[in-house]
């Protein structure tokens, strides 16, 4: 018997964690902690709306490089998530229909690469 695997934190690497906390609150993700554990370590955990799986952003969490993180996220709507964050302000590409998926991308303010991925068979993301 398979035990149950479930993704539930994905760290973004970013310059400035007020700017980006405010940048993912803007488009709709939750901050569910903020905590300065000690100087030189902060932890600021966000979920996207529905998600299960949470970003991890702060100081001293990864030694990546801000601007170098690609994340795929399955939405219901890739039109609907288009406009909702050109509504917040940010620069969305134009939606783009694969075989695989209709995707939208869009960049955090570090440059980390975001993809949305709406899917026919999966209804609701």
């Amino acid at each position: 018997m398979t035990s149950t695997w479930k993704i539930e934190l994905i760290p973004v690497p970013v310059t400035d964690v007020d700017r980006a906390k405010a940048f993912y609150e803007k488009i709709g993700f939750a901050a569910d902690h903020d905590h300065q554990v000690h100087e030189g370590l902060r932890f600021v955990q966000l979920t996207p709306p529905g998600s299960a799986c949470s970003i991890l952003i702060g100081d001293g969490i990864t030694a990546k490089t801000p601007g170098t993180q690609e994340i795929q996220v399955v939405v219901p709507d890739a039109h609907a998530a288009r406009e909702q964050l050109l509504a917040a302000g940010v620069e969305a590409g134009d939606v783009d229909v694969q075989p695989w998926g209709t995707f939208v991308h869009f960049r955090d303010p570090d440059g980390n690469s975001w993809a949305l991925q709406a899917l026919e068979y999966r209804p609701n993301g």
